[in-house]
């Protein structure tokens, strides 16, 4: 399930419901989806779903936030690495999901 919330304006909550899959940058279908992306530094993976059922609800219970900008910490730090960089550290740390399954290596520096 993807969730969406509306923090600002009407409160509103969008749920996509369906199966998705990880596709990684050593896939061989990378190149082809994300050349429909902008280009960023440490990209890990792209989410294929296949949405079967599509609904909303109200939102009276999400808090009202306001939208300040992007942050660019993560861009800045992943730029200074560079992609041999972001493929050690990557190895060194997240060798295992935060529920302790082992994942797959992403090799974002070959992208």
């Amino acid at each position: 399930t993807f969730m969406f919330c509306a923090f600002e304006g009407s409160p509103l909550i969008l749920r996509l419901y369906g199966t998705g899959r990880a596709v990684l940058p050593v896939d061989a279908e990378w190149p082809a989806l994300a050349a429909r992306f902008p280009a960023r530094v440490g990209v890990r993976q792209i989410i294929l779903a296949e949405l079967n059922r599509v609904s909303t609800s109200c939102g009276e219970a999400v808090p009202c936030f306001s939208y300040a900008g992007e942050r660019d910490q993560l861009l800045a730090w992943a730029e200074t690495k560079g992609p041999d960089g972001l493929d050690a550290y990557q190895r060194e740390k997240n060798v295992r999901s935060i529920d302790g399954l082992p994942t797959p290596l992403t090799g974002a520096g070959a992208a």
